[in-house]
């Protein structure tokens, strides 16, 4: 699976942003899909993950509330839709795809290559 993750960029605080990440593969509605994301100086970290079948969702507890994961199998394509964005937002987000849902790194086997998510205050 090849992943290509965009729609990043810089937007003010409060406001809101969707990510795609677009998969290649006739094996993608397999795939648990993930998204993590790394800010300078930091590790990355779990962010949202999404089952195969879009019945079950994880977030982690800093955006629980203000971001929405979702998928599109018929167009292999998993979104990640950012609100009520904050500063500490600021990150590389990444899509990422794993035999089944998970919300850590090294459960995750496909990478995609990051997009810039900016928020200004």
């Amino acid at each position: 699976v090849q992943l290509q993750a965009f729609g990043g960029g810089l937007v003010q605080a409060g406001g809101s942003l969707r990510l795609s990440c677009a998969a290649s593969g006739r094996t993608f509605s397999s795939y648990g899909m993930g998204w993590f994301r790394q800010a300078p100086g930091k590790e990355r970290e779990f962010v949202a993950a999404i089952s195969w079948s879009g019945g079950s969702t994880y977030y982690a507890d800093s955006v629980k509330g203000r971001f929405t994961i979702s998928r599109d199998n018929a167009k292999n394509t998993v979104y990640l839709q950012m609100n009520s964005l904050k500063p500490e937002d600021t990150a590389v987000y990444y899509c990422a795809a794993a035999g089944f849902i998970a919300t850590i790194e090294y459960e995750y086997d496909y990478w995609g290559q990051g997009t810039q998510v900016t928020v200004s205050s």
